[in-house]
């Protein structure tokens, strides 16, 4: 998501350009897995055909597995197959699409950054026409798709995820705002909804609940990973939290983001249509080691180590809290339904003797 222009920020000491927002930090999951830290950023090694590269398919599961989650808590009944490939189908194209824009957004951002060097555009690997015409033609198509597949809403819904990327995060808050990607986690958070959608009966409680979600897990996740490349990202003048504010404070507010995501995910609960206690059980573990990660990384600010594991974790457990509100709906999961919870201990009561 961007347009065709290069960001250059003025008057501003600050960290580097980073991808989109909630699925953006994914994307650079590669840099930070292979060690760069806050003093070094180590170019990505080039393993990727160009115009597949400026799509940046690594975001794409990412927001595939929260708009298949969208689905499951706004879900009646099972959808059919076909709907859910074409969802799917859509929704990664459009993925593709703002990724292709964004670079061509910030070619000029990335020949300027050490991570980002060996890009496609700044590294003349791909023309810049070529690259426009390939966002154009991702665009269409997956509009095309979630129209005459799916329906109207989720289109729309598509495009404003692709256009609240490439306008409101990238082109006016990213050179602009520390927080950035505070407000522009809007634009990783638009796939549930684009599943909800899907689903037929309008944008319910549920979709709404798993929007939020991943607005507020966006700051720890991205944050984390900041750290790490903040001086990379200072050499641009691009205005990260831990360039503008500190290490320090970077950390805390990472801790009482990930606070906010541990008690946001237990709504799931109440809004779950059904296998609320499967996905309230299964989901303690989760949380323990988001919180556990976030105090390790707040006593310690200044540990790379301590940012790259809390950064990992993030992308593992938005990833499994889309594969735990899977589970809930499966029709085994309706035993650890409160309902289902109650009737067990009936049924307990009945085998002991004792009253429920």
């Amino acid at each position: 998501m961007v347009s065709v222009q290069s960001s250059r920020p003025t008057g501003i000491t600050a960290g580097p350009a980073l991808p989109a927002p909630a699925a953006s930090a994914a994307a650079a999951s590669a840099a930070a897995a292979s060690g760069s830290t806050a003093s070094v950023a180590v170019p990505r090694s080039v393993t990727l055909p160009a115009w597949l590269e400026v799509a940046k398919p690594r975001l794409i599961p990412l927001l595939l597995a929260t708009t298949l989650a969208g689905m499951a808590v706004s879900a009646d009944q099972p959808l059919p197959a076909s709907a859910v490939l074409a969802t799917l189908v859509g929704g990664a194209l459009a993925s593709a699409g703002a990724g292709v824009l964004n670079c061509l957004w910030e070619e000029d951002l990335d020949g300027r950054m050490q991570r980002t060097s060996r890009r496609a555009l700044p590294s003349g690997r791909l023309a810049r026409r070529q690259a426009f015409f390939l966002a154009v033609l991702l665009t269409l198509a997956a509009t095309a798709i979630l129209t005459l597949l799916v329906n109207p809403l989720a289109a729309a819904l598509a495009l404003l995820g692709l256009c609240s990327y490439v306008l409101l995060y990238t082109a006016l808050l990213k050179p602009r705002t520390p927080q950035n990607i505070v407000i522009g986690g809007v634009a990783g958070a638009i796939p549930p909804l684009v599943g909800a959608a899907a689903c037929g009966a309008g944008l319910g409680w549920p979709a709404w609940w798993l929007f939020t979600l991943v607005v507020v897990w966006t700051p720890p996740h991205f944050w984390s990973l900041a750290l790490l490349l903040r001086e990379d990202y200072r050499s641009v003048g691009i205005p990260m939290l831990p360039v503008v504010r500190g290490v320090r404070l970077t950390a805390r507010e990472i801790d009482r983001y990930s606070w906010v995501t541990v008690l946001l995910s237990g709504l799931g609960l109440l809004l779950l249509p059904s296998g609320a206690g499967l996905y309230g059980l299964l989901l303690l573990p989760f949380n323990a080691r988001l919180v556990q990660l976030s105090r390790r990384l707040r006593a310690t600010p200044h540990d790379p180590g301590r940012a790259r594991d809390l950064f990992r974790w993030s992308i593992l457990y938005l990833f499994g809290v889309c594969l735990l509100l899977l589970l809930a709906r499966l029709p085994q999961a309706q035993a650890f339904s409160f309902a289902g919870l109650a009737e067990l201990a009936r049924a307990l009561s009945l085998v002991t003797g004792c009253p429920a």
